[in-house]
C-alpha cells in the first residue's frame, strides 16, 4: 500500500458525522407524518438522509402524490426538530471533541459542508457546543447544486484555500461520499443509519467504525510525512 499522504485540511459532514442528529430527525419525519395522517416508514425517511431539502420535498411529492401538504409537512418537522434540539436532546457523535481537539493542536484547518440550512446549522451547532471551532462553513444556501453534486466540497475547499490532494473528507452518507469523491477529496466514511454498499465502500477511501478510527488515520499520515521529510 502506498504510503498516505499528509492531512492538512479536513472538511466534515455536519448531520449523523458530528451531531446525533438524523435519529432525532427521523423521530420528527416520522412523528409528523403521523399528525398529518400519513404513515412514513423508517426506510423511506433514512432514503432523506443526507439529501439537501429541496431533494426531499422532491422525494416526499413524488411518493405521496399532490394532495401531500408538503410546505406544511417540513415547516413542522422543522419546528418539532428545534423542539427536540431545544430540549438538550442533541448531542454529539463519539470522537467528536477529541478530533477537534487534535485538529487545533496540529493546526490543521477545517471546515463544514452540510445539506443543512443556514438556520439549522447555525442553531444546531450553537446547542451542541461547537459553534466557532470551524473556519468555514458551507450550508445549502451557499452552493446552487447540493450534495450529491460536488459543489459543497469544492465550495468548502476553496474557503480554506486548501489544496485538495492534503485535504480529507469525512462522511457519513452516500450523498455526502459522491459530493466528496466528485470534488477529489480523499473520503473516510463512516456510517451512522444508513449501511455502507458495494459502491459507497467503492468510492470511500476507508469505511471507520467511528471518528477516533478517523483520528487515528490523520495522525499516523501526517507523522509519517513528518519522517518522510526528516529522513
Amino acid at each position: 500500500m502506498s504510503a498516505e499522504k499528509p492531512v492538512r485540511a479536513v472538511i466534515f459532514d455536519m448531520d449523523g458525522l458530528l451531531l446525533d442528529s438524523e435519529r432525532l430527525a427521523l423521530e420528527s419525519l416520522i412523528g409528523t407524518g403521523k399528525e398529518f395522517g400519513y404513515e412514513l416508514s423508517p426506510e423511506f425517511c433514512c432514503g432523506m438522509i443526507g439529501q439537501p431539502a429541496d431533494r426531499s420535498r422532491e422525494l416526499v411529492a413524488a411518493a405521496y402524490g399532490p394532495g401531500f401538504p408538503v410546505d406544511d409537512f417540513f415547516a413542522r418537522h422543522e419546528a418539532t426538530l428545534g423542539r427536540f434540539v431545544d430540549a438538550g436532546r442533541l448531542g454529539l457523535e463519539p470522537g467528536v471533541p477529541e478530533l477537534l481537539d487534535a485538529l487545533d493542536a496540529g493546526a490543521i484547518a477545517r471546515a463544514i459542508a452540510t445539506s443543512s440550512s443556514r438556520d439549522r446549522t447555525d442553531h444546531h451547532l450553537r446547542a451542541a457546543g461547537i459553534a466557532g471551532r470551524f473556519d468555514a462553513v458551507v450550508t445549502r444556501q451557499d452552493v446552487r447544486r447540493g450534495k450529491p453534486h460536488p459543489e459543497p466540497y469544492l465550495t468548502a475547499t476553496a474557503a480554506l484555500g486548501a489544496d485538495p490532494e492534503h485535504t480529507l473528507a469525512l462522511e457519513d452518507s452516500p450523498n455526502g461520499l459522491r459530493s466528496a469523491h466528485g470534488a477529489g477529496l480523499r473520503c473516510l466514511l463512516i456510517p451512522d443509519l444508513v449501511e455502507p454498499t458495494e459502491e459507497t465502500r467503492r468510492l470511500a477511501h476507508r469505511v471507520y467504525p467511528d471518528l477516533f478510527r478517523a483520528m487515528a488515520y490523520i495522525t499516523a499520515a501526517n507523522t509519517a510525512a513528518t519522517a518522510a521529510e526528516g529522513a
